[in-house]
């Protein structure tokens, strides 16, 4: 930990060292014990925090380059407070020139790989490297997972209400449930764009939390509604809130991890929706047992509990995001660390925010980057699910399974998408050497198969039974086409930002719509419309794939004539290069 330099004030004297020293040990001391405990600072350490900080800007300080310095380096000012000339120079960012030259030696353009990399990519890196890693992983992921969790948790136990007494009880006869849906996806899809841009001028630290506590309130005053025009406007202002969530933690994620680490985060992050899938369906057995407690309704109960475990987690990421590497302010990383993370997206190429220009916003809509991404998307996320229709479940009940039975075996097509989900992951940030696209033909190869088969539907049993689970692997690649976009879009962070936000929501535009027409529950069990449009979007996302990679290449090996001396080993190994006129600041 850097230690600050004595600033001047009313209880603190510039050439009290001995208490300087003890002030700045008792900080130490508590960043310590706070670390240990994964506690959130006391309000003590916070003052103590603003005034070290603050004491870089008022009294023209500089930091000692690590935890060693020397009781000779505290006095390294005049008796005007002002830096001697020996005194390390500080950028902008709080940070001296020791902390960049730290980075750049710990930090390798082509990180080494061992058999190790093949278990976790931070196995191979420098024990400090590993450190920063270890930390941002268990901050980042474990706040990601958790929020997706919470919003699929929120998504999903709308239907569990709807059919565990909701319906009963406010007289919801009729197609309400689906408005209810329309509305929440309507305020999502406005939401997504906006949000994901907003993210590049207001720090995610603030921006996204603040929209977790809005929908977490919003979830518990369901409990209250008594018709379903209020459901109908509460759904609306929740999708709107929920709009930052997904792509907005993408970006993130895209923002702090090199190419070799960036599919695994990803797919985690991702894994996390499944998990809330299955969880949702236990939640509600357990929670329904609360009926008439307190006079509230097992339903009531069970919005009651979403918002009880989302708060938390949202008021936890005020404290715990660390924003993007540019402008972080984490309290949990060294001015050390700080400068790593910086080192490791310039190597990667990635850019820095900017401000939106007339020539930017033209050469975004000119570039097929937006427009076969965002198809992309499109094409997995309606290609598997059957349309929102529990067709697995129907096709159960009507082979005469039990209640039970029907309601629990089909979490095990969840439970196969996160295997797979880690699968992809694994493989294409090592078998595949950071390439995205064979997991994602290969989730479509397996798509084609279980479709194909499903529409015949008169099949053998035992495979019919395959085909419903297997559909789980091609829900598991939703991480690697937002990595793949990351990658694409790193020259330009507010691109990447568009991108990634456009992606996933017009992905949505379709889910709006599309399942209406092709996956009626009239059909069921045997949706063959469903089935065949399932056939035609597994190789339209073939096609799209290899259509993106002979693009992306392309792209690729001009930039190699441009810089020759850029290794090349991997198609998406180039480092960009910033023109005069296209400089990032």
């Amino acid at each position: 930990m850097l230690l600050p330099p004595p600033v001047e004030c009313p209880s603190l004297h510039l050439h009290d060292t001995d208490t300087v020293r003890l002030g700045l040990a008792a900080v130490r001391r508590l960043d310590m014990l706070a670390m240990c405990c994964g506690a959130v600072w006391s309000p003590f350490y916070t003052a103590m925090s603003a005034r070290v900080e603050s004491s870089k800007e008022t009294a023209h300080a500089t930091q000692a380059t690590r935890s060693t310095t020397s009781a000779e380096d505290l006095h390294a000012h005049d008796s005007t407070g002002a830096p001697t000339s020996d005194a390390a120079p500080v950028d902008k960012d709080g940070l001296t020139t020791a902390n960049h030259a730290a980075a750049e030696r710990l930090v390798s353009e082509k990180p080494k790989q061992t058999w190790r990399s093949n278990l976790w990519d931070t196995l191979d890196k420098s024990p400090e490297e590993r450190k920063f890693l270890f930390k941002l992983d268990t901050i980042v992921l474990t706040f990601a997972s958790l929020g997706y969790f919470i919003k699929y948790l929120d998504q999903v136990n709308l239907n569990n209400a709807f059919v565990s007494g909701m319906e009963e009880d406010l007289k919801l006869y009729g197609n309400q449930l689906n408005y209810m849906v329309t509305c929440w996806t309507v305020g999502y899809v406005i939401g997504e764009v906006p949000s994901n841009l907003i993210l590049t001028r207001i720090r995610p630290s603030i921006w996204i939390p603040s929209c977790e506590v809005l929908w977490a309130t919003l979830t518990i005053i369901q409990a209250k509604c008594s018709n379903s025009t209020q459901l109908y406007v509460l759904r609306f202002f929740i999708g709107l809130a929920e709009s930052t969530f997904y792509p907005g933690m993408q970006y993130i994620i895209g923002s702090w991890y090199r190419r070799e680490e960036l599919a695994k985060r990803s797919c985690i992050f991702h894994a996390a929706s499944a998990i809330g899938t299955m969880f949702s369906g236990y939640l509600m057995a357990a929670v329904y047992h609360l009926d008439g407690v307190h006079g509230y309704k097992g339903w009531q109960w069970l919005f009651i509990i979403d918002t009880v475990i989302s708060m938390p987690v949202a008021i936890a990421g005020f404290f715990m995001l660390p924003d993007v590497p540019e402008i972080t302010r984490a309290w949990y990383f060294t001015p050390d660390e700080i400068a790593i993370a910086k080192r490791r997206m310039v190597l990667e190429g990635r850019a820095n925010r900017a401000p939106f220009t007339k020539a930017k916003v033209k050469r975004i809509f000119k570039s097929w980057h937006i427009y076969l991404l965002t198809l992309l998307y499109i094409l997995f996320n309606n290609g598997n699910g059957y349309g929102g229709q529990p067709a697995f479940q129907l096709w159960l009940k009507k082979e005469g399974y039990s209640v039970s039975q029907y309601n629990v075996y089909p979490t095990l097509t969840s439970a196969v998408q996160v295997v797979s989900t880690f699968a992809y992951a694994w493989s294409s940030d090592t078998i595949f050497k950071g390439s995205r696209w064979p997991p994602i033909v290969f989730s479509a190869v397996f798509n084609f198969i279980v479709y194909v088969s499903l529409s015949v539907w008169n099949i053998p049993h035992g495979w019919k039974w395959a085909c419903y689970l297997l559909a789980g692997l091609g829900g598991g690649i939703s991480g690697l086409t937002f990595a793949w976009a990351h990658e694409i879009c790193k020259d330009d962070n507010e691109e990447r930002a568009l991108v990634t936000g456009t992606m996933n929501e017009m992905a949505y535009v379709f889910q709006a719509w599309l399942p209406l027409l092709v996956w009626q529950k009239v059909d069921a069990p045997y949706y063959k419309k469903g089935f065949i449009m399932e056939i035609f979007i597994a190789v339209s996302l073939i096609v799209t794939t290899f259509v993106i990679r002979s693009l992306h290449r392309k792209e690729l090996l001009q930039k190699q004539r441009e810089l020759p001396n850029v290794d090349s080993g991997n198609e998406e190994a180039i480092v960009p290069v910033e023109t005069a006129s296209e400089k990032t600041v």
